[in-house]
Parts: C-alpha cells; structure tokens; sequence
C-alpha cells in the first residue's frame, strides 16, 4: 500500500527486529510491515545492521552440553509449516492467529464488536469493529497501545488514521477514538494493561469485557 502515512517508529523496530516486543505488539507490527512497502524495507535495513553488529561482536565460548543440544536440534526434520495468507481486509498474521477462521465476534454496545485474539500475562491484542460514526470510551492508557486500520478509518484528537496507519499510544495520551462515518472501522489493538477509562459505565464493564 501506498497510501499509509502512519508508521512504525524507530525505536519499535529495532525491538520488533531484535525479537524484543511481546507478541501482542510483535503480531500488529507484523501485520502492518505486511500492508507497508516502506516499513517492510526499514525493517530489512534494521535486519542487515543487526547482522552486521553480530558479526563484528567477539565470540562467546559455550559449554559443550549446550553445544551438543544445538548440534541435535539442527539435526531434527523441520517442523511442517503452514502459511496463512490475507483474507478479506484481515492480512496473513491476523489469519495465522485466527488458525484461518472467522473471527468470533462478542457485542461490546452500540454496535461495536470485539474478537479477543490472545489475553495474556504479556498482553492483551484484539480485533474491534466499530460502525461508522461510532466512538470507543474516552481513556488514557497503563502503558503501550498499537492500533492498526484493517478497513475503514477512525479519527482522535492526533489525527485521522486510515487502511494500513498504525497509531502509536503512550500513557500520556487521553482520547476518544471514533470512527468516520460511512464504512464501519476495524482495528487490530493491542495493550500491554487495561485501558483507564474517565466515566464510570465503561469501568464498570471492562472486567467483563476484558478491555
């Protein structure tokens, strides 16, 4: 896609290349360096730098027990491996987390929906559907939130995110997301903590809703 003017930052890259994100966040990055030509070739340069730093770093001696189980596990028949491609507006990492299926989606009120793909000690990642001209709950965050533009578009106070846009999200921000009118927005969320919402109803529901 050509078109995407929100990306990736620096700093979530390097991690994302190193294998340092929880899986939450590594699956939407994942998905959105599969919508993004530009993101997809800075993540190839970060990929070259990190060879080349591995090359240039001394080597470490191992035990030979470690050695041996390295040398066995080389050894054994690589596991078969299934690849998912896009279906729909969902692109081939969301379908390897969906196992190739649907999502399920569960009501959350007001026509939105919600189809929790992993809640766990890391975090929490999610698929939400919003009708057009919809909003999400005034909140703030406990930490990290990425939020991918799978179809449709969504405004907040930092702008307007459309197909392929990633909106990156700190504790410092408080926003109502709500989505254009017209096509109904869906995203692709993922938290490392539950969100803090500012009036009471949404808190009163997010342990049900597990938001």
């Amino acid at each position: 896609m050509t078109d995407i003017r929100h990306h990736i930052s620096d700093p979530l890259m390097a991690a994302y290349a190193a294998g340092n994100l929880a899986h939450p966040y590594a699956l939407v990055m994942a998905s959105h360096i599969s919508m993004c030509d530009d993101c997809r070739a800075r993540l190839t340069a970060h990929e070259v730098a990190g060879a080349a730093v591995m090359l240039d770093s001394d080597a470490v001696a191992v035990s030979a027990d470690l050695k041996a189980g390295i040398l066995a596990r080389l050894d054994e028949p690589a596991p078969k491996e299934v690849v998912y491609k896009k279906s729909g507006v969902f692109p081939g990492p969301v379908m390897e987390a969906l196992k190739g299926q649907p999502p399920k989606w569960k009501s959350l009120g007001f026509g939105v929906r919600q189809s929790i793909l992993e809640d766990s000690k890391e975090g929490s990642v999610r698929l939400l559907y919003i009708p057009g001209g919809e909003a999400v709950p005034e909140h703030s965050h406990n930490g990290l939130e990425l939020t991918l533009v799978l179809q449709g578009s969504f405004s907040d106070a930092t702008g307007r995110f459309g197909v392929g846009d990633l909106e990156i999200a700190d504790d410092d921000l408080e926003h109502t997301p709500h989505a254009d009118p017209g096509e109904a927005c869906i995203c692709l969320a993922a938290t490392g903590a539950p969100l803090r919402f500012s009036k009471w109803m949404p808190r009163l529901f997010q342990p049900i809703f597990r938001i």
